[in-house]
């Protein structure tokens, strides 16, 4: 009985889960230094070597950034002299991952008998008689037992980073000194890192620049407010 409520649960789980849209489980982990909320006026810069500011799909996703910037209070400068913070963006997806796992079905069939109807007739001859019947059962059915079954997925690894340098001690000694990172990650179904980059950055907006003291994890799905309003689309 306890299997069959497992797996009238988990039936139930997966029924939701297809109503409201895939869940995406993000995780955060931030750090920044004792002065990182002096420092608030911005220019945001590719992270990645090959990837220059005016390529198309790093303006989309710097567009993004700068939405949960500017929600958190920075504030984004329009040339190097007028910034304190460079703020760097890097952004990936891994290759796919393949993954396996058991699961049981049930196996209905005939478990017991219910009841039973006999019907006959008798016939005598003279001092002797013969009797002719018929019984009739009717069988239950339940959950006989369960068959196990072995199914496969594939997973993608998405992720984008944030490092935040201090621009005013860069112009004046060239030492490159970190004052926060952020580091948001999340592992899914979904290759399409520009389908889950707006989500991420969702997860991770009201953590930009803090210090979290350890790995979070949030959990949106794509049609979550926070979401939409990274998108700019009407809640």
């Amino acid at each position: 009985m306890r299997r069959g409520i497992v797996f009238l649960s988990i039936s139930f789980t997966l029924l939701l889960g297809c109503a409201i849209g895939p869940m995406y489980h993000v995780k955060i982990d931030s750090i920044s230094g004792v002065d990182a909320d002096m420092k608030r006026k911005y220019i945001l810069l590719s992270g990645l070597k090959d990837v220059h500011p005016n390529d198309l799909e790093f303006r989309e996703y710097a567009s993004y950034v700068e939405k949960a910037l500017a929600s958190a209070g920075y504030i984004r400068a329009g040339n190097f002299k007028d910034a304190n913070i460079a703020i760097f963006l890097a952004y990936g997806i891994g290759d796919p991952k393949e993954h396996q796992y058991t699961y049981s079905l049930p196996v209905r069939g005939q478990t017991g008998v219910s009841s039973s109807t006999t019907y006959g007739t008798i016939t005598s001859y003279g001092g002797y008689g013969t009797y002719h019947g018929t019984t009739t059962y009717t069988p239950t059915y339940g959950i006989t037992g369960y068959t196990t079954h072995v199914g496969s997925y594939t997973s993608f690894f998405r992720f984008f980073i944030l490092d935040a340098v201090d621009l005013e001690e860069y112009q004046r000694s060239d030492k490159v000194v970190q004052i926060w990172r952020t580091t948001v990650t999340s592992r899914g179904s979904s290759g399409d890192l520009r389908k889950v980059f707006p989500i991420l950055v969702a997860a991770a907006k009201s953590y930009i620049g803090t210090d979290t003291g350890k790995q979070i994890e949030v959990t949106l799905t794509e049609d979550d407010k926070a979401v939409l309003e990274i998108k700019g689309l009407p809640k």
